[in-house]
């Protein structure tokens, strides 16, 4: 560490005796009890020197800025005004030492002269003795500058008050613990611009930086604000004194981008607006930084309003009283002063021609401040000092890092703001101004963002005249899409897109995700190209539908014609009709049937677990049984005329064991534990169908497959039996025809299932259950209507046919034939 502080103070000896400037000024130079330090870029130095020796750049060779060299007095103004208080500092005078800081790496003269005494720099092992009186800096005004020269004010503590530097990294109280500032860092900067740009909707925007600490702080910082926001960073590029100004314009107008982002220094930002006026390059949005948004120079430059509109943020101009009358007489002095006095380095400022009524038109960004952050030093002594009562204490020897402590719990009020500082250093209250150059080129306030007591933003749009001569610009890389349409990202940039429609069951909401399509929810549905989704509209065949009722009323018109049937049947039971349409197998078949038509009545009505597996247990086990005893008297009727001449056994087997109550019996437990097997497998339960439709819920009953085969064998197999003995007696006698009534019976009971079966494949709905109700009512009515009601009309009007002698004709006739 001796080493390193020793090779310091050779440095500055070295370079101190190698310089020469001299001055004859007391602007720079004020004694007073204590000293602070002031860093001003008076002169500023563009781009490299090229030097053939070690010497300190001599800054008044170096171009002017009146803006900084207002900043300067308005130092100055500030401590001869705070000397006059007899509050702040009551008996006690500051002083100050200030600087012209012209280069971050030439300039380091007035550096060491601020931490040293006598051209000594005492290192830190040894007794406390002698320490700079200077206890604080103002400055300096660039990020680059004080990232170079913060660390050594940093080893003692020394508080850097910094009036403009804006770069995040100063931020870090590890690096940087006496570093405070009475500006917003960047992030507040960046913050302003992504709000701006948001506000105005814009999305495909250039970002040009300086390329320095400020500028690459500033870049860093937008790419993070603009993570997760619409904003796309079409094109960057770094600018120094080397860079191709006119291919930028080109690259930015091949991108067909209409807003840039100028985050550089006020020279920087001059030559760019100026080479755009130059080459013509025109109607683009132009956001400036607070280091050129209030540039007086570039907004009444000859041709800048054909480059478009400027927008920019900017540090509050603060009027500050007596300013003016302090630079008229300071002024007034300097001009009747003869005397000459020799100043340190770089403490030259060759500005006699600067009349007062420059100085105060200058541009006042800046300047406040200047103003709050000499304050700032003031009050950190009045309270390291125990000020009060009209006196400082004088028994108090004071250290910067006394001074610094107090800084930081600076809360203090000056023209009405709020002086504070937050855990970083970094400045915790004030405003930015959102600025717009008019017609007649001024910055004209449009709005505004608030940090204390809380974050504010606002612009007035009506003010900004846009070159546009109406609507806002935009700065898309591809047009909004078409409501209901969602963004599919083309190339690296989310702005550039193609636009897709949202198909149905689905829907976009852009302020949740602009760029994919939201799945509706189960029980909603959306067409395509929705914003948001629709409830569906639950289905199923109410109790009290026409159709319904109409079915229902069929269903009980079946069992009171069965029952009326059965009636007939008993009181003309011995006739011949009744013994030829089955004897007591018609009460079965009736009795059945009417069982069957049970299942008519749980097709209506929301489904349930019950109404499921009733909808198809009657029908199948009873019907089972119905085409069992069909089953059995087609096979009666053949065996009567055709087998039993040509089989007697089979004849008198099936006589001697009453084989028709065996096969009927043995189908319905057949049946019976068929339909066990298969409701024990998967039975029918209640299900929303959301796929045939997709604006309804059709409530129904779910049917397993494999466990419905099961169950459908039986009866599919009696219907084929049936159908084939029926078939082979269809030249029986007219009277004892039955088969031909079976067969036709089946007939109509197959196209009926075939009928429904396409119907079904076609059509999903409430009314499917219309139509199964239905199919299964007509395959009872085929057996009622055209097996027993001709039995029934030859009772009832054609009695003649129903005696035992015009059976026993037809017979012989029948006989006469087949022997023939």
């Amino acid at each position: 560490m001796r080493h390193f502080l020793t090779s310091l103070y050779l440095l500055g000896t070295f370079l101190h005796t190698l310089t020469k400037c001299t001055m004859s000024a007391t602007d720079f130079h004020l004694d007073g009890d204590y000293l602070i330090g002031g860093l001003f870029n008076i002169h500023y130095a563009h781009g490299g020197i090229y030097q053939t020796k070690p010497q300190a750049i001599d800054c008044s060779s170096q171009p002017f800025s009146l803006s900084d060299y207002r900043r300067f007095q308005m130092m100055r103004f500030a401590v001869e005004q705070i000397n006059n208080s007899t509050y702040i500092l009551p008996n006690v005078s500051l002083g100050y030492e200030i600087f012209d800081h012209c280069s971050d790496t030439k300039n380091f003269p007035g550096i060491l002269n601020l931490i040293s005494v006598n051209g000594l720099i005492q290192p830190w092992f040894e007794p406390l003795k002698n320490f700079s009186r200077v206890m604080a800096v103002v400055g300096p005004f660039t990020s680059t500058d004080a990232l170079t020269i913060a660390p050594l004010f940093m080893t003692d503590l020394i508080p850097m008050v910094s009036y403009g530097v804006g770069s995040s990294r100063l931020s870090n109280k590890i690096k940087f613990p006496s570093f405070l500032r009475t500006v917003h860092s960047n992030d507040g900067m960046i913050e302003v611009i992504v709000k701006i740009i948001v506000h105005f909707n814009w999305r495909w925007v250039a970002f040009l930086n300086s390329d320095n600490d400020y500028g690459r702080d500033g870049l860093d910082l937008f790419i993070k604000k603009i993570n997760g926001t619409d904003i796309c960073l079409a094109y960057t590029n770094a600018l120094n004194d080397n860079t191709n100004y006119s291919q930028i314009f080109e690259q930015i107008e091949a991108q067909k981008i209409h807003v840039v982002i100028v985050f550089a220094p006020e020279a920087t930002s001059e030559a760019l607006v100026e080479t755009a006026v130059q080459v013509n390059f025109r109607n683009k949005v132009w956001i400036a930084c607070d280091t050129w948004s209030i540039n007086k120079r570039l907004s009444k430059m000859k041709g800048i309003r054909n480059i478009g509109t400027v927008l920019g943020v900017s540090q509050p101009v603060e009027t500050v009283p007596g300013f003016n009358n302090f630079i008229y007489s300071t002024k007034r002095q300097t001009f009747f002063k003869n005397e000459a006095q020799n100043g340190l380095c770089n403490q030259a400022c060759n500005c006699s021609y600067v009349t007062p009524e420059d100085i105060i038109s200058a541009d006042a960004s800046y300047s406040f401040t200047v103003y709050s952050a000499v304050y700032a030093i003031a009050h950190g002594l009045h309270n390291a000092l125990q000020c009060g009562d009209g006196k400082c204490s004088d028994k108090i020897t004071l250290f910067p890092y006394m001074v610094l402590e107090e800084l930081q719990k600076s809360n203090f009020t000056l023209l009405n703001q709020n002086i504070q500082f937050d855990e970083n250093g970094d400045f915790k209250s004030g405003s930015y101004s959102v600025v717009f150059w008019n017609q007649t080129g001024d910055a004209q306030e449009i709005g505004f963002y608030s940090f204390y007591p809380s974050l504010q933003f606002f612009i007035n749009n009506t003010m900004i005249k846009w070159y546009t001569d109406g609507d806002v610009p935009t700065s898309l890389c591809s047009a909004e899409c078409p409501i209901g349409y969602v963004q599919k990202q083309t190339g690296i940039h989310k702005c550039c897109f193609n636009c897709e429609i949202c198909p149905n069951g689905t829907y976009i909401n852009i302020t949740e995700d602009r760029y994919n399509c939201i799945n509706c929810k189960d029980t909603q549905w959306s067409k395509k190209g929705s914003i948001s989704c629709d409830l569906r509209v639950v289905e199923y065949m109410p109790f009290t539908d026409n159709w319904a009722i109409l079915i229902m009323v069929g269903a009980w018109a079946l069992v009171g014609m069965a029952l009326s049937m059965s009636v007939l049947f008993v009181v003309n039971y011995n006739t011949p009709v009744v013994k030829s349409a089955g004897g007591p197998m018609c009460f079965l078949i009736l009795g059945c049937l009417s069982l069957s038509s049970l299942s008519v009545f749980f097709y209506f009505g929301k489904p349930t677990v019950a109404f499921c597996v009733l909808r198809y247990l009657p029908f199948l086990l009873f019907y089972t049984i119905c085409l069992a005893c069909f089953v059995v008297r087609s096979f009666q009727i053949v065996c009567i005329f055709k087998i039993a001449a040509q089989i007697p056994k089979l004849h008198s087997w099936w006589m001697k064991y009453h084989g028709q109550h065996l096969v009927i019996t043995v189908a319905f437990i057949t049946e019976a534990f068929l339909l066990l097997i298969s409701y024990s497998y998967a039975a029918p339960k209640p299900y929303q169908d959301k796929v045939w439709y997709p604006d309804k819920i059709l409530l129904d009953c779910e049917i397993n497959p494999k466990a419905i085969s099961c169950s459908v064998i039986l009866p599919l197999l009696l219907c084929s039996l049936c159908f084939a003995f029926s078939y082979m007696g269809k030249d029986l006698p007219k009277n004892y025809n039955e088969a031909k009534a079976i067969t036709f019976c089946l007939l109509l009971l197959i196209l009926t299932w075939i009928v429904f079966v396409t119907q079904y494949m076609l059509y999903r709905g409430k009314f499917i259950l219309m139509f199964n109700a239905l199919a299964v009512l007509s395959s009872l009515y085929c057996f009622l209507l055209w097996y027993f009601l001709p039995k029934c009309y030859i009772i009832i009007f054609q009695p003649h046919r129903n005696t035992p002698k015009y059976f026993q004709s037809l017979i012989q006739n029948y006989t006469k034939t087949i022997s023939q």
